[in-house]
């Protein structure tokens, strides 16, 4: 969540929002974020989801473990899920490829390219016109 926080400001600047989404209760993540001096910088929304409806909603719940997996919900202003990345619960998420990710949405709607594998800003797209299939 730590390392969340600090990219937190960039994330905002290219016109999204963020909400960390657990089934730990609002207590939970009160105390955890008053006694971990790694999340003292967490600035972003934590939402409790003791209920499950949102993990469930979003098939993210492990039914054994009761909690969510480590999953990251790329939704758009219309409401659309974009991407979702789920990792296991011993490996972190690769936050310069979230943000790779929506600056690669960005371009998409600005240009109407699509993004190829690898690409990072600066690059050009490519043409989604069908007709150029195999010209390219």
């Amino acid at each position: 969540m730590a390392a969340v926080a600090a990219v937190y400001p960039y994330i905002q600047s290219l016109g999204a929002e963020l909400l960390a989404i657990s089934t730990d209760s609002v207590y939970s993540h009160k105390v955890f974020k008053e006694t971990s001096p790694s999340l003292k910088n967490v600035t972003y929304p934590m939402v409790s989801d003791r209920t499950q409806v949102i993990s469930r909603a979003y098939r993210v719940l492990d039914e054994t473990a009761g909690a969510c997996f480590r999953t990251s919900v790329f939704i758009d202003p219309e409401g659309i899920i974009r991407a979702k990345l789920t990792y296991p619960r011993n490996v972190g998420r690769n936050l310069p490829e979230h943000v790779r990710m929506l600056q690669a949405f960005e371009y998409a709607k600005q240009t109407g390219k699509g993004v190829p594998a690898n690409w990072v800003p600066g690059q050009q797209g490519v043409s989604t016109d069908p007709s150029n299939i195999g010209n390219i």
